[in-house]
């Protein structure tokens, strides 16, 4: 973040604007909103700053800007056009630790003003950091349509029962959860038809029927897709928006972490080859341990969980121990990373099968079933291969593949960060040790490999195709 988003309390407290044009009229008119006494420095006002010096809203300096007009201020704005007189007033406040924004001059501000929803009591900003404000005005106008004025009335409501609702359970899980129901149901649909007394009625004998007593923990066991979080699913961000305690792996992504609970306790429990932060056993016996202590507990895997992603040792944990849990599929890297390389992993001329794979076993041997693999008329998938990438290629070779079977590497499939190197079974393992890929990476071999020079249409940012240089063997698995 270039900005740490906050919201100031600036009722009853002098704020400076240093302006008399239009742009200072509508921050006038928005710190009037927010209950601010307004003090505007200018020779000159425009028409409404007139009218509003003439009711009273505000007090006008007919002078230009002196640094005098900064005493017992909270907050400055400069809206001029002179951009001398913008760094001075910048300077000025800055010295004396007074917040200040020079309207479209991000350089000067140190703090931006956002574009805003106005649903008083909830307010929803949206900035883009000052680079593009057209952009942020433009998303506010979607978010405006999707949510309706009257979600006013229902922050107005909830705020009338906090404290009763507080008051009602000893465990702030348990009230917590109470509060998603209410604004994700009957409550909220009655409060948005106009029924306002129906809603709190509502709300009301569901207190009355709550029992105060500690939340039953699960587990929710969330696939976290290939590393795009655009992939993720709708009840993934749901169950992500829930959780209490989030316990993650190495292969999730930043950005797909990031759409957690901002207040969820977050465990690590990544994998890495020959490096494992917690033990399987062990990661095992802490979602019980935390569903036990009554905790939403998202476990959160990437690509599928169910498909090397070991999921089916936990879920079994889970049900010896009659912890309640339930599983969201996540797309798997076969599947994402194929399609943003933009090779099908089917295709009526080259593959009429698919085959998934790991290229780390248990026993950190590569002991597969070479003769299944090396048939033709088939794509291989091999997850968590770039370490053994010379001796899978190897025995495919050594089991009857051509040594010209077409073959890829993914670096990091479906981010800003994907790298593809392509070649055939025999080059690519040079052709990948050249390129110094990172993990996690996927592999993909057969004929369909050669359909990437045409379909791939995935352009992630330029300098992704910088690859930090890194010990080819920090594969890491996901086991």
């Amino acid at each position: 973040m270039d900005y740490l988003p906050i919201f100031l309390n600036v009722r009853n407290k002098t704020c400076l604007i240093v302006g008399g044009g239009e742009v200072a009229a509508r921050k006038a008119a928005l710190l009037l909103q927010a209950g601010a006494q307004v003090c505007v420095v200018s020779p000159e006002l425009n028409q409404q700053l007139q009218d509003y010096r003439t009711q009273g809203r505000i007090r006008h300096h007919a002078v230009c800007f002196q640094s005098k007009y900064m005493e017992d201020v909270h907050l400055v704005i400069a809206a001029t056009d002179d951009h001398a007189a913008n760094q001075c007033i910048s300077a000025a406040a800055q010295h004396r630790h007074i917040p200040v924004n020079v309207v479209d001059n991000p350089d000067l501000c140190s703090f931006i003003m956002p574009s805003i929803i106005n649903r008083s009591p909830l307010l929803i900003a949206i900035s883009s950091s000052g680079q593009s404000p057209v952009l942020a005005r433009l998303l506010r106008a979607q978010l405006e349509v999707l949510i309706p004025a009257a979600y006013a009335r229902v922050a107005a409501l909830a705020g009338k029962f906090r404290q009763q609702v507080k008051q009602s359970f000893s465990f702030p899980e348990k009230r917590r959860i109470f509060w998603e129901k209410m604004l994700q149901g009957r409550f909220v649909e009655l409060v948005l038809s106009g029924k306002d007394q129906a809603a709190q009625d509502y709300l009301l004998e569901s207190l009355r029927q709550e029992k105060d007593q500690p939340p039953q923990g699960e587990v929710y066991l969330v696939g976290a897709g290939p590393g795009n979080p655009d992939l993720l699913t709708f009840r993934a961000m749901r169950l992500m928006q829930q959780a209490d305690v989030v316990v993650y792996d190495r292969l999730v992504s930043g950005a797909v972490l990031d759409m957690v609970r901002r207040d969820a306790t977050r465990i690590y429990a990544g994998k890495e080859r020959n490096r494992h932060t917690l033990a399987q056993e062990s990661i095992n016996q802490l979602l019980v341990r935390l569903a036990s202590e009554g905790k939403r507990v998202l476990r959160l895997k990437g690509g599928d969980p169910f498909i090397f992603g070991r999921g089916g040792e936990e879920i079994e944990t889970l049900a010896a121990h009659r912890i309640p849990f339930q599983v969201v599929p996540g797309i798997t890297a076969a599947a994402g990373v194929a399609a943003y390389a933009g090779i099908p992993l089917t295709h009526r001329d080259y593959a009429q099968s698919c085959l998934f794979v790991t290229g780390h076993l248990k026993d950190n041997t590569i002991d597969l079933d070479w003769t299944q693999l090396a048939r033709p008329h088939q794509t291989i998938v091999i997850y968590m291969g770039l370490l053994g990438l010379p001796l899978l290629c190897r025995q495919l070779i050594a089991h009857g593949l051509p040594d010209n079977t077409p073959a890829a590497i993914v670096q990091q499939g479906t981010t800003q960060q994907q790298k593809i190197v392509t070649g055939t079974l025999q080059t690519l393992p040079d052709l990948a040790g050249a390129a110094r890929l990172i993990p996690p990476t996927l592999i993909i071999v057969g004929e369909v490999v050669k359909l990437h020079q045409h379909l791939a249409w995935f352009e992630p940012k330029a300098e992704s195709a910088r690859v930090d240089i890194v010990p080819l063997h920090q594969d890491i698995i996901q086991d």
